[in-house]
Parts: structure tokens; C-alpha cells; sequence
């Protein structure tokens, strides 16, 4: 797959763009010993990002009218997979997925769609690459606690049987990669402890 190439002015700017937004810039005329008068709303904190071993909350409507409960799949293990109709890799994944889920009765994925779009082209996409696990419309600003901000797409949670977070991997996965990783903390969780 090819890129475009960022000419070395664009991508001056969103070095400086993306260097203001991540520190906090002290006011013209404001000092350290004396701070100036807040006159807009604080900045919120961004979401955070469970930790491997953290227990994972999760309840989202999906697009058929149920509600995917995570706690509801206690026994399975679970893939909660963020992705985009304007991801390339994200689509590429989607039927990966789809026979993870369809071929491991221990395997559950759920997808959560994460871009602002109108419900009628979500359906219109969903028709043209269709998955057989459930998906959910969110907000990409308010991304389900636990889960972080969305940075960066596809990104894909494994939560273990017991709803605690067992993998997080960034970038495209499929599904072998995703059903050794689930053999292998079988495994492991298998092992008596001494």
C-alpha cells in the first residue's frame, strides 16, 4: 500500500500543532508565581488505558438493537476490536475476525466502529463487508472506560475468561495470531502455581 508524502511544510506544521497540543502553554503575560484567572473550561484528562491483569468493564448498545455486556461472556474469552470504515487495515481484519468468532465457541469479538458517521453509511458498509459478530457505534471522543483514547486504528483488546485484560495489540491482527495468544494463556493459566 502507498502513502503520500507529506511535503516538509505540512509536516513542519503538525509537528508544531501536535507539539501545542500536548503540553500546557502558560498564558501571554502570566508568570509561574502569579497564574492567570481561569476563564475557560479545564482541559478534561485524557481516558485511560487498562493495564494486563486489570478487570475490564464493558456495555455498549449494538447496531441490532441488543447490548454487548462483557460481563455476560464470563467463560469466553473476548476480542474488542476499534476500528474505522476509512481504515484500510481495519477492513482487511474484519473477516479475520469474523471467522475467529464464528469457528471458537470460547471466542467472542465485539467491534467498535470509532469515527463520526451517519448510522445509514454504517449500515451501507456493513453490507458491503459483512462480519458476523455484533458491532457498536461510538463516539470517538468518549471511547468506553478502560479502553483509552483512540489514537491510532485498528486496535484490539483480548480479555480473558475471567473479564481481565489479558493482551492489548496495536496495528492489524487475524485470527491465528489472535488463537495463539489465547492457547498460550491457556496455557500458562494451566500451569499449577507453586
Amino acid at each position: 500500500m502507498k502513502y503520500p508524502r507529506l511535503s516538509l511544510a505540512a509536516a513542519s506544521l503538525i509537528v508544531v500543532l501536535g507539539a501545542g497540543a500536548c503540553s500546557r502553554q502558560t498564558p501571554t503575560g502570566a508568570t509561574a508565581d502569579a497564574p492567570e484567572q481561569a476563564t475557560q473550561a479545564p482541559v478534561p484528562a485524557p481516558p485511560t488505558e487498562a493495564k494486563v491483569g486489570d478487570a475490564m468493564t464493558l456495555s455498549v448498545p449494538t447496531l441490532d438493537g441488543k447490548t454487548f455486556d462483557l460481563a455476560a461472556q464470563r467463560g469466553h474469552w473476548v476480542v474488542v476490536n476499534m476500528w474505522a470504515t476509512w481504515c484500510g487495515p481495519c477492513i482487511e481484519e474484519m473477516p479475520e475476525l469474523s471467522a475467529l468468532d464464528a469457528m471458537n465457541e470460547d471466542v467472542k469479538v465485539i467491534g467498535l466502529d470509532m469515527e463520526d458517521i451517519a448510522r445509514a453509511d454504517l449500515d451501507a458498509f456493513l453490507e458491503k463487508h459483512p462480519v458476523v459478530y455484533p458491532i457498536a457505534a461510538m463516539d470517538p471522543m468518549r471511547p468506553p472506560a478502560g479502553f483509552g483514547s483512540v489514537q491510532f486504528l485498528p486496535k484490539t483488546w483480548l480479555i480473558d475468561p475471567n473479564g481481565k485484560l489479558a493482551r492489548v495489540f496495536a496495528g492489524p491482527v487475524h485470527a491465528n495470531m489472535l488463537r495463539e495468544e489465547i492457547d498460550k494463556s491457556a496455557k500458562a493459566d494451566a500451569v499449577p502455581k507453586a
